[in-house]
């Protein structure tokens, strides 16, 4: 069972700003910041979650990889297009419009972005409509 991803970021304050804004749709906020001095990257690392706990952390001061994918878990196909329209109003690229994808499994509905850092970030849905 995961319990939270770390993702590496170029920088830190672009990082919240787009993250507060792309999150905010699937119910995630801003939880805890971890500032550079207790860190140990010696950067500071901003944690995300839905319900009070940290799922996803972005931090800063460590070089970021390529490949990272993480995929969201959304209740309603209005809340992929709420997150894919709030990700490209904060700064993030287009990656795949929400729509179905019934090539990876029945009633899977997601769209994708990419964040400032090029990571790609999904929000999928498989409830039927």
């Amino acid at each position: 069972m995961l319990d939270h991803i770390g993702l590496a970021v170029t920088d830190i304050a672009r990082a919240r700003a787009f993250y507060d804004q792309a999150l905010k749709p699937l119910g995630y906020s801003l939880i805890f910041e971890t500032p550079s001095q207790v860190t140990h990257t010696g950067g500071t690392w901003l944690g995300y979650g839905p319900n009070g706990k940290p799922e996803i952390w972005v931090g800063d001061n460590i070089t970021p990889g390529q490949g990272y994918h993480v995929a969201f878990r959304a209740e309603s196909r209005a809340m992929v297009r709420d997150f894919h329209a709030a990700a490209l109003a904060a700064g993030g690229t287009d990656n795949g419009a929400p729509g179905l994808r019934p090539d990876y499994a029945d009633n899977y509905y997601a769209a994708f972005v990419l964040d400032p850092d090029g990571i790609n970030l999904e929000a999928v849905c498989y409830a039927p409509e």
